[in-house]
């Protein structure tokens, strides 16, 4: 297994975070007290600098106004090229996950991506809106098809847990037939020694996941980073503050689901559904 690349920098927010850090040097400040006055964690401060981490438009102004640059950051920030407006290291996501030690994902809509048949997550493709051509459909489901790899890692894949929430397993997406073996791909995924698989039931009336999916991951260097996402974004976390908030969620959540063994034989009731 090759070490974890480091996230990859930006060529244009290294221009703004060499901005930042010119500013910051003038002040006679460090990134220590810098955060401080700003009430941001110093990682961030240090993220940005090095151009790891978008610098959004509220926080420019607020360094702008701190440090008398006469609006210089926000301007650099609102024209950053719109591609590079999240940051670069977005686009790792997949590599980390083939690299990780240990992966916890939650999921309250869809199977996870891991998981999920061929058929089921040709259907999760074909439900896209606006659509897209048959042609970005199959390239995307060749890609999804690819990331399963990663159960071929020798000695062993690494440690993995899949949260997933109960309604998940009653939405016929590709119609049922397909949503039956997709169950019963999942029961013999829950058979495998290196991975977790816990259903979180609708009933539950607490549930500390409500703000949405999240992947959680550690890296052979022992980084600990988390990958969320929403309606068109998605974000890769480093910094160490908000992925133990995240951490703490997802302990909580599994103490919320059901046991694994409770959840291979809610599996298996469902396999025999007609």
């Amino acid at each position: 297994m090759h070490p974890a690349k480091k996230p990859r920098k930006s060529t244009s927010w290294c221009v703004v975070g060499a901005q930042l850090a010119h500013f910051r040097k003038l002040a006679r400040l460090t990134q220590f007290q810098l955060a401080d006055e700003i009430g941001v964690h110093v990682d961030t401060i240090a993220s940005i600098e090095q151009g790891r981490r978008a610098l959004h438009i509220d926080l420019a102004t607020q360094l702008d106004e701190f440090l008398a640059t006469g609006g210089v950051l926000a301007i650099g920030a609102s024209h950053m090229p719109t591609r590079e407006r999240l940051p670069a290291f977005v686009q790792d996501f997949i590599e980390y996950e083939q690299e990780a030690l240990t992966l916890l994902s939650y999921e309250n809509q869809l199977v996870p991506g891991l998981l999920q048949t061929e058929d089921y997550a040709a259907a999760v493709f074909g439900c896209l809106f606006p659509p897209i051509t048959p042609e970005e459909a199959a390239e995307r489901l060749s890609a999804r098809l690819d990331r399963k790899r990663i159960f071929e890692q020798k000695p062993w894949p690494p440690m993995m847990n899949f949260l997933m929430e109960e309604v998940i397993l009653h939405r016929p997406i590709g119609g049922q037939p397909v949503l039956q073996e997709q169950i019963r791909h999942l029961r013999r995924c829950a058979e495998l020694p290196f991975l977790g698989l816990q259903i979180i039931p609708t009933r539950r009336e607490n549930h500390a996941g409500l703000d949405g999916p999240m992947v959680l991951l550690e890296t052979p260097d022992h980084d600990q980073l988390a990958y969320l996402e929403g309606q068109r974004v998605s974000f890769l976390v480093d910094d160490p503050d908000e992925v133990s908030v995240l951490q703490q969620k997802y302990g909580m959540l599994r103490s919320q689901a059901l046991t694994p063994e409770e959840s291979t034989g809610l599996l298996d009731d469902l396999a025999g559904e007609t």
